[in-house]
């Protein structure tokens, strides 16, 4: 040991002599992991943090789409919205294909769903099926979605309007 003071360090020796010291505290400071020869393993590595990939399920691995989408809409509140619009993108599924070929739905304000039928009979023939359709679409989109339902036939053709509009009291002029 000798007494003589060190020379004083400059330039890239001075900035390598304070990495060398900040890594040393910095190692000195870090919690020591355990090797795989300490724990027991046969891997010989360090072992893993948990939440990293590995052989089990982790939060970063591909999820499937329907999945990912029913988080979404559960999260944003969007049941109600969505639930609305299952009556009317699967009204076959939800009121039975025979029902559907002869009807479609037109508005849903309000849980009142307005349904039109392709003939006067055959909306004579839902609104006596009306208790059993709210049921089928209460069991398929939930209850409370749509609280009643208002069945109506076709649309009648009007006189009062179009390029060969006659005024006068319409088509009783001509047929009688």
């Amino acid at each position: 040991m000798s007494s003589e003071p060190e020379p004083e360090k400059t330039g890239p020796e001075l900035a390598r002599a304070v990495l060398d010291a900040a890594k040393a505290r910095r190692q000195a400071a870090a919690p020591r992991r355990r090797t795989s020869s300490e724990s027991g393993d046969a891997g010989g590595g360090v072992r893993r943090a948990r939440g990293y990939s590995g052989p089990g399920p982790d939060p970063r691995d591909p999820q499937a789409f329907g999945d990912v989408l029913a988080k979404l809409v559960k999260a944003r509140g969007w049941q109600r919205p969505a639930a609305e619009a299952t009556v009317f993108g699967a009204w076959e599924r939800v009121v039975g294909p025979d029902i559907a070929k002869h009807s479609r739905p037109i508005k849903l304000d309000g849980g009142e769903l307005t349904v039109e039928a392709e003939s006067t009979a055959w909306a004579t023939q839902l609104r006596l099926l009306a208790a059993s359709l709210l049921q089928r679409i209460a069991a398929e989109v939930g209850h409370n979605v749509v609280q009643k339902l208002h069945i109506h036939g076709p649309a009648a053709p009007s006189w009062s309007r179009g390029t060969r509009r006659v005024r006068g009291r319409g088509p009783r002029d001509t047929y009688g």
